[in-house]
């Protein structure tokens, strides 16, 4: 194949692939210094050109693990004084990166994997706030389409802090479903593991859910709200992981959950359904867990600094399924996705920007 219509840069890819097949993305990236993100789109650019036939650096690389589902811009504004109506009130506004998937995609990126995101947003000034927060994160998966908007969540808080009005738009999501998803068969075929929260139409997550069967890649559904329960295929067979709470459980399963048996049924519940491990989460009370070997609750630790709970779901569900995906036990892995959850809320971020699997070893050796 002819190397004569390649950029510089993909030029440059190449030939250092070409003297060594298992070099990794992160030496490319050290080597040429740019971004992991930037030696994985110029790497993808030469796959697509049938450049590269093979991927034998892959073996040598972070595993590639593909996250399907939101990516918004969350903004706040808290009001100064009491409310008034009908007129103009002086706020604090603050704005960060959100959306379940793409957290994931991030904490995974931290933790050295080579995260793809597959979404659909605007071309905007809210994607492009969302891009540069994102540079750990494959993005040529992302579909743009111009006529929409990107997902927001825009919430109004009294001068108390407690949320008076919240306003979420999120129609964009509406687009992934099958004829985008299919575009990528070839990504989620390579996949070490396909991970897709509720943000995505039922559609879509049947549509994954047969593909994961299909190219025996393992598939996790992490919930996101009690209203978006519903997209859920009902039959969940070949499910490998689904990580929800209480709430939504208890609300899909038009079940009451006041006690640990009934948390227990609920795992169950899902057990029946087809799926292979099922965490359920329920605030300070800790996680059950459940899978073939049984059910077991694991208990969260009193946490001291408690800064910020935001995004402490997406490290756990991120960390689970790095361990898993690492080969540590059901035990090991629920136990790092909760170190990984109590590092996130010591912090003011969403994702916590220093995390490494060395601090959640080093959180792991403390506790």
């Amino acid at each position: 194949m002819s190397t004569a219509k390649l950029t510089e840069r993909e030029r440059q890819v190449y030939e250092l692939i070409q003297k060594n097949p298992y070099v990794s993305q992160q030496d490319l990236s050290e080597t040429l210094h740019l971004s992991r993100s930037t030696v994985a789109n110029l790497v993808s650019s030469l796959v697509q050109k049938d450049v590269l036939l093979g991927r034998a650096y892959v073996l040598n690389d972070s595993q590639q693990v593909v996250c399907v589902g939101g990516a918004n811009v969350d903004r706040k504004f808290r009001s100064l004084e009491p409310f008034q109506l009908h007129t103009s009130n002086p706020v604090q506004s603050s704005y960060s990166v959100g959306g379940v998937a793409r957290n994931i995609a991030e904490n995974l990126g931290r933790l050295g994997y080579n995260p793809s995101l597959i979404t659909a947003a605007g071309k905007d000034a809210d994607w492009e706030i969302i891009e540069r927060a994102s540079s750990l994160i494959q993005l040529d998966t992302v579909l743009h389409i111009p006529s929409a908007s990107t997902g927001t969540y825009t919430a109004v808080l009294n001068a108390e802090g407690d949320m008076t009005v919240a306003f979420a738009d999120m129609e964009v999501y509406d687009y992934i479903l099958p004829p985008l998803l299919s575009t990528h068969d070839k990504k989620l075929k390579q996949a070490s593991c396909i991970i897709a929260d509720l943000n995505c139409p039922k559609e879509g997550l049947y549509y994954l859910l047969q593909k994961a069967q299909s190219f025996h890649v393992p598939l996790a559904f992490v919930t996101v709200s009690i209203p978006k329960m519903k997209r859920l295929p009902k039959d969940l067979s070949g499910l490998t992981w689904l990580m929800t709470n209480v709430e939504e459980s208890a609300s899909y399963l038009g079940m009451t959950i006041e006690t640990n048996k009934q948390w227990e049924d609920a795992v169950t519940y899902w057990l029946e359904r087809g799926v292979s491990y099922v965490t359920v989460t329920w605030g300070e009370h800790g996680v059950m867990v459940g899978s073939a070997e049984g059910i077991e609750l694991y208990e969260t630790a009193t946490i001291p600094e408690v800064q910020d709970v935001t995004g402490a779901g997406d490290a756990f569900a991120a960390a689970v399924i790095y361990s898993w995906l690492e080969g540590k036990t059901l035990r090991g892995a629920i136990q790092t996705g909760l170190q990984s959850a109590t590092l996130c809320i010591q912090s003011h971020y969403t994702v916590r920007p220093d995390l490494t699997p060395q601090l959640l070893n080093a959180q792991e050796e403390k506790i």
